[in-house]
């Protein structure tokens, strides 16, 4: 007997649907940075943040009245998920857009995830829904900024907060990360870009996302005034579901490279 893992079964119907699609729209979640080994917002309050809440991190007012501390703790989760690489699901959507892209289609890759995993993986994303972390503004005046990515010990949190910059255009206001904070508008280009794409895609995909955090979960849904078929691949079942055409129970690293091998995509 071999000891090498079965290759996912995937229906003839997905298989048809994706054989005949010209234009596909991606819109992808934290499941399948988890299995990366992304750390989610509770593994990461650790040391320095082990007494906050994820909301008590992650707001405009958290940033205002404790700088140092929430500016440290995105530094950290940044240089964390620099530490881990794409998966081979990332790997199989950068394949099938490239593929894709060659004969004259698309694929739009939508995702409410703010690492950068799709592209190292070697993907074009056309909307980060929920922001990046590894990009930077200006709290005041929103003018773009530069940081280069901290390198910390392992996975031991620093010590001591750091201050963060000033912004060299204003020269009056912090640094922060350009990721949406509870409380915040999502991007909106990203939203409309992203709502574009799955108006226009004869194919959706809905990857590794729970369903839960609104209002970017709801636009894959969008697809469905044109009669397009929606695929979720997730191991569980999620808020999604029920209005998906097929539901490909399994990670994002078997069932995608399983799709692709089974459409000849290298």
């Amino acid at each position: 007997m071999s000891d090498e893992p079965a290759v996912p079964h995937i229906p003839d119907e997905v298989l048809n649907l994706a054989r005949a699609a010209r234009h596909v729209a991606v819109f992808s979640g934290a499941g399948i940075s988890a299995e990366s080994g992304v750390p989610t917002f509770r593994e990461v309050q650790t040391g320095l943040w082990e007494q906050y809440s994820a909301q008590d991190l992650a707001t405009p007012e958290a940033f205002e009245n404790d700088p140092d501390v929430v500016h440290t703790w995105y530094r950290w989760r940044a240089s964390l998920i620099q530490g881990v690489q794409p998966n081979p699901g990332h790997l199989a959507l950068a394949h099938w857009q490239q593929r894709l892209r060659s004969s004259g289609g698309t694929l739009s890759i939508a995702t409410q995830n703010v690492d950068d995993l799709h592209e190292r993986a070697g993907a074009e994303v056309l909307a980060h829904l929920h922001g990046s972390i590894m990009a930077h503004h200006c709290h005041e005046c929103g003018a773009p900024a530069e940081l280069t990515t901290p390198q910390y010990d392992g996975a031991q949190p620093p010590s001591e907060p750091e201050e963060p910059p000033l912004c060299q255009v204003c020269e009056q206001g912090m640094v922060r990360p350009s990721v949406v904070w509870f409380g915040e508008p999502l991007p909106m280009e990203d939203f409309e870009r992203t709502a574009e794409a799955m108006r226009a895609a004869d194919l959706i995909l809905v990857v590794g996302t729970s369903g839960l955090v609104q209002p970017a979960a709801s636009l894959p849904l969008l697809g469905m005034e044109r009669g397009t078929p929606l695929i979720e691949i997730n191991p569980e079942s999620t808020e999604l579901s029920d209005a998906m055409h097929h539901r490909l129970r399994g990670p994002a690293g078997e069932m995608l490279p399983a799709l692709m091998q089974a459409l000849g995509v290298d």
